[in-house]
């Protein structure tokens, strides 16, 4: 589905605004390893946190749609540098990391109402800490 691709390009610009303006109101953000947050404002509370932190780009991308439009899969290559110490992790200092990863979308009226994202935590840790 176009909008998941447009998600997407826009994560990868570094866009915020863009990636808001894919999602519903009520968004339901699901994150690997943390609570579910709800709605667009706590998902760009949780994207300008991870621009502190983190600086991704994704390839590898290929994205899934089932034939009724209401549900999405990504899978991708997540090429990172850990920028700033987040809470609970290892000590930032610019290492680099590449993780494979996944993310899960309900599509509802055009727009992302959920996105799940998992990957391997012991192994970003691992990369992370070496």
């Amino acid at each position: 589905m176009e909008i998941v691709g447009r998600y997407f390009d826009a994560f990868n610009a570094g866009d915020t605004e863009a990636m808001l303006a894919c999602l519903t109101e009520n968004v339901a953000h699901h994150v690997n390893e943390g609570q579910v947050r709800t709605g667009r404002a706590a998902f760009g509370e949780f994207c300008k946190h991870m621009a502190r932190c983190y600086d991704e780009r994704l390839s590898d991308m290929v994205i899934l749609t089932d034939p009724s439009g209401t549900r999405a899969a990504a899978e991708y290559v997540v090429n990172g540098t850990y920028l700033a110490s987040d809470s609970g992790l290892p000590e930032a200092h610019g290492q680099t990391y590449t993780l494979p990863a996944g993310s899960f979308f309900d599509l509802s009226e055009g727009r992302i109402a959920r996105v799940t994202t998992y990957y391997n935590l012991a192994d970003w840790i691992r990369q992370v800490s070496t």
